[in-house]
């Protein structure tokens, strides 16, 4: 009888008699005795092995099933229920919504709907890690017991046999009072909440690896930028002017010595299509730094690009190859090309803008060019090499 009224006594919330395993303090039980110690028993041991005092260990819910408790239970599934639903719509716009650009004035309709993917995505993802927090939080204050304690303090050491057993019984008997294994509310949105928020965060990590540029060909695929020749029909150098209507082609004439130009592709093709202009002009791997070196400059080199350039004329890719920031900044009498962000600085004068300071560890990519009949800028092709700071298979 007193045995079973020790039980009762820890199961309804009553703090469990620090006093019951004294008879241990002075030495170890044996793997027989834990064996046959119940969990409560094993509460009770470990908290006087561990010199424990629980000044309170209340219960949260003394009386069980009142309107109270269920609504708090109901509050806990609901933002758990919040955040799954929350983590799916995520995963449903960052797959299925519209995401290529849409021409305002072609299409006004089309982008409004393509001009809301990157706020909607946003919004769902962090609703979803915001009602995981919450839901964590206030199961945390309506159902795991506040309990204040006092211990001594011992020397560090490894744990015994009978630390561990008592660890996962006070863990245990800490999990039972919350009441977890009869919630079966809580821990079906639980795991509905966190395992759908979890497979939204895997898919945000893969989703920019899903295209395969080795399964691509033409002009849309990463294997290639704007400037690649379509149809043999010439790619112009062209400024932008910030109106995309006005297309500005560059001539030689145009950049005194040390001058700098930053340009983008342009066809005669896209002369009356307003998408064609302004995607020509937003394309992340489109911008290229047109430079007129100084008179006596005699840059090294490179093999496999000793005709790309026009004279004393060199265009390089503006992307850096650290982390895809514009490389903007130029110094003529050093022959640096300079990225703002984390201060990369590639030479253009002696070694065909090779990274010389900063973290980036590959030149910037140099675009082949010439002059044609009409005496403007031309591509002579594409880039021979990725661009920008990251690459599939990229091993060079």
């Amino acid at each position: 009888m007193s045995e079973q009224h020790n039980n009762d006594e820890t199961a309804g919330g009553g703090a469990p008699d620090e006093d019951a395993g004294g008879e241990y303090r002075n030495h170890q039980p044996s793997e027989e005795e834990l064996a046959a110690m119940s969990r409560d028993e094993k509460v009770r041991l470990g908290l006087a092995l561990d010199e424990v005092e629980l000044a309170e260990y209340p219960d949260p819910w003394p009386v069980k099933g009142t309107r109270a408790e269920k609504r708090a239970e109901r509050a806990v599934a609901a933002w758990f229920s919040l955040a799954g639903l929350s983590a799916l719509a995520f995963i449903g716009i960052f797959i299925f919504w519209p995401w290529h650009y849409e021409d305002p004035l072609a299409n006004p309709r089309g982008h409004f709907i393509y001009s809301l993917y990157n706020p909607l995505i946003g919004f769902f993802l962090g609703l979803s890690i915001l009602a995981v927090g919450i839901g964590v939080i206030l199961y945390s204050k309506k159902f795991i017991p506040h309990e204040v304690a006092v211990q001594q303090r011992h020397d560090g050491h490894g744990s015994s046999e009978v630390d561990r057993q008592t660890t996962v019984a006070l863990l245990a008997d800490s999990g039972s009072r919350s009441g977890i294994a009869r919630r079966s509310m809580i821990k079906r949105t639980a795991g509905f909440g966190v395992g759908a928020f979890g497979l939204g965060t895997g898919v945000l990590a893969l989703g920019g690896m899903v295209k395969n540029p080795w399964a691509e060909t033409g002009a849309d695929s990463l294997l290639h930028t704007g400037w690649m020749k379509t149809h043999g029909e010439k790619v112009y150098l062209r400024r932008n002017t910030g109106d995309p209507h006005d297309v500005s082609l560059v001539r030689p004439q145009d950049l005194s010595p040390g001058a700098i130009e930053t340009v983008f592709p342009f066809r005669e093709s896209e002369r009356h299509s307003e998408h064609a202009l302004l995607e020509a002009l937003k394309r992340s791997d489109n911008p290229v730094m047109l430079i007129r070196l100084s008179p006596g400059a005699s840059p090294q080199e490179r093999k496999g690009q000793e005709n790309f350039n026009y004279g004393d004329y060199y265009a390089y890719s503006k992307i850096c190859t650290h982390l895809g920031c514009p490389v903007s900044l130029y110094e003529d009498q050093t022959g640096r090309l300079l990225c703002p962000c984390h201060q990369s600085q590639f030479d253009v004068v002696h070694s065909y803008a090779k990274p010389v300071f900063g973290p980036a560890t590959r030149s910037l990519p140099q675009l082949p060019i010439t002059v044609d009949e009409e005496g403007y800028f031309v591509a002579r092709h594409d880039f021979i090499e990725p661009i920008g700071p990251a690459y599939w298979e990229r091993n060079s």
